[in-house]
């Protein structure tokens, strides 16, 4: 116990990526850049007042915060010869990432079902996705998932930690730390388990559900034309989606008996980095809205 409580209090050493800093630095660059933007834009043009642009704020909001709490330590320890982090340092890298990749969870599906209400209730859809259902869903999404990820970083840092104080991964996460337990982390797995299922698969079958539906309308669009429009929309919002998803479950889904540290160096590396700098390309600069947008502001700062 001695040993334990030492080791504890002693804070933990990552074993990051080391090969690709360059990378990471420019793929950070892009998710602050193209986050950013999207949040100016939708505040400056009242035409992007909608649910739709309320829930990609949120969605890019959460990007710039879930990215900067993971990536910039990534960069110091990749550089720096000390790679270490404290107990401190550790448990509010874990909060945030936790609370922020849980809410992208839930946020991602009530966009799906926005645009399934838009898409197939078109004359309900003021109705249906009014400004205080808006709030109150990201109010509670935020909320809830906050509330949730305390729980867990409290019962994870509970354990004992007499193994060791090297973490075969680049950020603290709740897996590799159940992997240097010297205590039976079984409770711990269990409630992982049943999180993940609610907050991630609850999300992911909503997001599903929503997106079949969705096809299942355009299938009646009498236009070849608008129906390939709507099709390739949809097929990179479930590819965003699918990776997002289908990676987060993946992690936090497995026995503790299946974890692989490479393999799961870069199975993170998509949903903590890749997914956060494509979000705003995949549902929003693309949009002729968007697009008018930032072609109206950049041509008044080259008049002035």
């Amino acid at each position: 116990m001695e040993d334990s409580n030492q080791t504890s209090t002693g804070g933990f050493i990552l074993l990051g990526l080391s090969n690709v800093p360059y990378l990471q630095l420019v793929m950070y660059i892009i998710t602050l850049a193209g986050n950013l933007l999207l949040i100016i834009v939708v505040k400056i043009n009242p035409a992007l007042q909608t649910p739709m642009y309320f829930f990609l704020s949120n969605l890019s909001f959460i990007d710039i915060f879930f990215s900067s709490t993971i990536v910039p330590k990534i960069l110091i320890n990749t550089i720096a010869e000390d790679k270490s982090i404290s107990l401190l340092g550790c448990a509010l890298q874990m909060y945030f990432s936790l609370a922020l990749g849980a809410t992208e969870c839930i946020i991602l599906a009530v966009m799906a079902y926005d645009r399934f209400a838009a898409i197939c209730r078109p004359l309900h859809y003021n109705t249906i996705m009014n400004m205080r259902l808006c709030i109150t869903l990201a109010v509670a999404s935020w909320t809830a998932c906050f509330i949730n990820s305390a729980i867990h970083v409290f019962i994870t840092f509970q354990l004992p930690y007499c193994k060791s104080r090297h973490i075969s991964h680049f950020f603290c996460e709740i897996p590799p730390f159940l992997q240097i337990s010297c205590r039976d982390t079984r409770l711990n797995e269990i409630a992982m388990y049943v999180s993940a299922g609610i907050v991630v698969m609850m999300s992911f079958f909503l997001t599903l559900i929503s997106y079949i539906h969705i096809i299942a309308t355009i299938f009646k669009i009498q236009s070849s034309h608008g129906r390939q429009k709507a099709f390739s929309t949809c097929a990179s919002h479930l590819t965003v989606v699918t990776l997002y998803y289908g990676t987060i479950m993946f992690m936090y889904l497995r026995p503790r008996s299946a974890y692989l540290p490479e393999t799961d160096k870069t199975i993170s590396v998509l949903y903590t980095v890749v997914t956060p700098m494509l979000n705003p390309f995949i549902y929003s600069i693309r949009n002729k809205d968007v697009k008018c947008t930032i072609k109206i502001c950049l041509s008044r700062k080259v008049s002035l």
